[in-house]
């Protein structure tokens, strides 16, 4: 059989694809809409532009191909998965977050899914063009930032929170040192006086691993202004409120919860997993007195993500973490374009810590709170 020219290129670029790219979904990397990428099967590839799911066109040949892929993807990371480690989480050179599953521990078919970042990272400004939250909240959550109070940014999956702790994170003055910790690095920080530090899971004989855990321990040798962890998600949210509590004001990382009251309870329960018997009253005063705010995003049907609760911690009454909501979203319903509709509002309360701010120099202006 003879091949034409067009055939040729068509089975040469095929053939690259296959053996020197991420195969079918190398083509889903050329879209900045594009925020994430999953493989089920073969004949199963979807991805989310701009906030809805689609199923898309791209097959692979059979699951071998989809292995075949993995590889690509992690070996030159130094990373592997097999029978005994058929879990993988790494990180792609351009910042993109890749988890791949395979047989046994997924006996269909091997599975990829990718979360991919912004090149240009968001700022205040777009999430006020976006909807995400209004000009007043942007305006308090810089003055939060640059007072130096202790922030968690709580949501649920896919929410957005570490798009808005990096963009929180713009905001910390270039003169003081930080040092952040993740599972995979995803943060990018603009400032100059940055130290970045990552997990490392251990090698195929079990040694090396080094955990958030670990680097928050060590975070604190190394004489940090601001320690800025990814995510708390284990015993390390014991480590970071202690921080948190012994000088290191400013400091900030993100939780997954339900609401902005359920990431008191979220907090509890990884303090809990730390390996150490402490009372539940204890665990509260402990949260109650490291934090300053909780800020709660949500991710809406239509793709949407708002910031749709901020509230201060107040302190303890009793055996109970006082709360005090000082902006609300309140959704309406869906338009004509499916596309969620309703109102930011404040609840007219001005933090206890305002007249703390004006004495260091962050003047709130009492319109931030007008309802």
């Amino acid at each position: 059989m003879t091949l034409t020219r067009p055939d040729e290129n068509a089975l040469i670029d095929e053939i690259y694809s296959y053996i020197a790219s991420y195969g079918p979904i190398a083509q889903f990397f050329d879209d900045p809409l594009i925020n994430e990428i999953m493989v089920n099967d073969p004949d199963q590839v979807y991805i989310e532009k701009n906030g809805e799911m689609i199923l898309t066109d791209a097959k692979f040949n059979n699951n071998d191909h989809i292995r075949f892929t993995i590889n690509h993807i992690i070996n030159p990371l130094g990373r592997y998965v097999n029978h005994k480690h058929p879990a993988i989480d790494s990180r792609l050179p351009d910042g993109s977050r890749v988890n791949a599953v395979i047989p046994p521990a997924a006996p269909l078919s091997p599975c990829i899914t990718i979360r991919r970042f912004l090149k240009d990272k968001l700022t205040l400004d777009q999430l006020i063009q976006l909807s995400s939250l209004t000009p007043q909240m942007a305006e308090f959550l810089s003055i939060c930032v640059k007072a130096r109070l202790n922030i968690v940014v709580a949501g649920n999956t896919g929410s957005g929170k570490t798009t808005l702790l990096n963009i929180l994170a713009a905001s910390i003055p270039d003169r003081e040192r930080i040092v952040t910790i993740e599972d995979s690095a995803e943060l990018k920080l603009l400032q100059f006086h940055k130290i970045t530090l990552e997990a490392q899971p251990p090698d195929y004989r079990g040694e090396g691993e080094v955990t958030v855990r670990d680097l928050v321990r060590n975070s604190l040798r190394m004489r940090p202004d601001r320690i800025i962890v990814g995510e708390v998600r284990g015993g390390e949210a014991l480590d970071m409120l202690q921080a948190m509590n012994t000088g290191h004001d400013g400091s900030m990382t993100t939780v997954h919860s339900n609401s902005a009251r359920d990431t008191i309870s979220r907090l509890e329960t990884m303090v809990l997993t730390a390996g150490f018997d402490l009372p539940i009253p204890a665990i509260r005063r402990q949260i109650s007195s490291a934090l300053d705010l909780i800020v709660y995003l949500n991710r809406f049907p239509d793709g949407s993500r708002k910031v749709t609760q901020i509230s201060e911690v107040m302190g303890m009454e009793g055996d109970v973490v006082t709360m005090t909501d000082l902006f609300h979203f309140h959704p309406a319903g869906l338009n004509e374009n499916k596309k969620i509709t309703g109102t930011f509002r404040a609840t007219g309360l001005r933090p206890s810590f305002s007249q703390d701010l004006d004495a260091a120099g962050f003047s709130l202006s009492p319109s931030i709170f007008q309802n």
